[in-house]
Formats: structure tokens, C-alpha cells, sequence
């Protein structure tokens, strides 16, 4: 079975308990995933909103949380049409409050205190619901993208993406008009111990740019001078 690790998944942890939130990111690190944490709502937001060189996969969050209660953020990111899986973590247990909270847009909801295995679990059935949910057509602009066959098409012709260019052609689509620096790309696209260089993302870039050209897509993946790459429609 292929480990986490391998697939490089980014949490974001929310969480204004100091001791707590040292706990969670100690056991997610310990089971192979990436982790950044912030500890207020206000963070949560400008995070997802503005630190465009990270790319999460999930979102653990609290609800009450300073300056900004995790609700408030929660239904922000979703009236932005961010639909990243948000698994909240509160000591709310009562029914109202979980309907609130996923009547908000949550994927899932665990209450405080929770088993560490049950976390870990409720994280995976995330990530594979999420994973089957890509299983499917990316469309941006006038081009598709077919996560099954890896063709991106549009009405005047279809090329096959081939390994990497098929990988980093469906991040820029399910992330339009984010800047995504070379690092970032590597980190989700290369395993850690490959010897991809910032040379070879620029490479595969190259390989896809040629390929939405020919077809005639009105989405190209434009270079923002040191700060990386971002898909935009023309």
C-alpha cells in the first residue's frame, strides 16, 4: 500500500490550544503527513487566502478560535468556492452543533476528547473521498482535462498527457489563478529523494504550454517573475 508520505499530503491544522495542537502535529508528523500550523482564525484565513506557495490537502480546524470563531472561516472559504475537505475538531458535542458545522461546509466532524486512531481514520476516509472525487473531468476555460484517460481537450482537438505532465497539468487546474512556485511543485509532484531541479519543472511546463497551444485553449500557465507559476484564462 502506498504510504502518505509518498503522495506528499499538506494539513492545515487550526487549533489555539498550544498543548493540544502540539499533540495532533506530533501524531500526523509521525504518520508521514506535512503539517502547518497557525493559531487563530484570522491566520486560518490569510493562510488559505494568501500563502499561495503552500498547497493543503486538508484542513483540521476548531471552532472557537480567537478573532475569528472556525464557523466564520469555514463559510468565508466556502463563498469563495474554495472546496478543500475541512474536518472540524471542537468540544461542541451537542446535535445542534455538529449540524451547524457541517450545514457549513465541514466534510466531517470529531468532537474533543477523540482517540488518535480515530483522527487518523476520519483523515483518510477524507483523503480518499477527495481522491475519488478527482477521478473525474477538470474543466477551466474552454479546456478539459480527463483524469482517467489523461487528455486535456478542447473542441478544436485532445493531446495525452504523458506521467508529470499529466500530474502538474491537473495541480494548475484544480488550483486556477493561484501562484504555485517551483518548490511547491516539486514537493507535490517529485518524490523528496528524486533529483528533479527547478530546470525539470520548468521543463515540463514547456512540454504542457506547447500541448494547450495546440489545441487552442484559452488557459495558459504564465510565469509571475519569482514568485512561480499560475494558470489563467485568456
Amino acid at each position: 500500500m502506498k504510504k502518505e508520505k509518498d503522495v506528499n499530503m499538506r494539513i492545515l491544522l487550526v487549533e489555539d490550544d498550544i498543548t493540544l495542537s502540539k499533540v495532533i502535529e506530533a501524531l500526523l508528523k509521525k504518520n508521514n503527513y506535512t503539517v502547518d500550523t497557525v493559531f487563530d482564525g484570522e491566520e486560518a484565513l490569510q493562510t488559505l487566502n494568501c500563502d499561495e506557495s503552500k498547497i493543503f490537502d486538508v484542513v483540521i480546524m476548531d471552532i472557537m478560535l480567537p478573532y475569528r470563531d472556525g464557523i466564520s472561516v469555514l463559510s468565508e472559504i466556502r463563498r469563495q468556492g474554495n472546496e478543500i475537505p475541512v474536518l472540524i475538531l471542537s468540544a461542541k458535542s451537542e446535535i445542534d452543533d455538529k449540524v451547524l458545522g457541517l450545514d457549513s461546509g465541514a466534510n466531517d466532524y470529531l468532537t474533543k476528547p477523540f482517540d488518535s486512531k480515530e483522527l487518523l481514520a476520519r483523515l483518510r476516509a477524507l483523503m480518499r473521498k477527495n481522491s475519488a472525487s478527482s477521478d473525474s473531468v477538470i474543466r477551466v476555460g474552454n479546456a478539459s482535462l480527463d483524469c482517467t484517460s489523461c487528455k486535456i481537450s478542447t473542441v478544436a482537438g485532445s493531446y495525452e498527457l504523458v506521467g508529470k505532465e499529466f500530474q502538474i497539468m491537473r495541480l494548475f487546474m484544480n488550483n486556477p489563478g493561484i501562484v504555485l512556485s517551483a518548490e511547491a511543485i516539486m514537493e507535490k509532484i517529485w518524490d523528496m529523494d528524486s533529483e528533479a531541479t527547478i530546470n525539470t519543472v520548468w521543463t515540463y511546463i514547456a512540454f504542457v504550454r506547447r500541448k494547450l497551444e495546440a489545441i487552442d485553449a484559452n488557459i495558459r500557465i504564465v510565469t509571475k517573475r519569482n514568485l512561480g507559476y499560475v494558470l489563467e484564462k485568456m
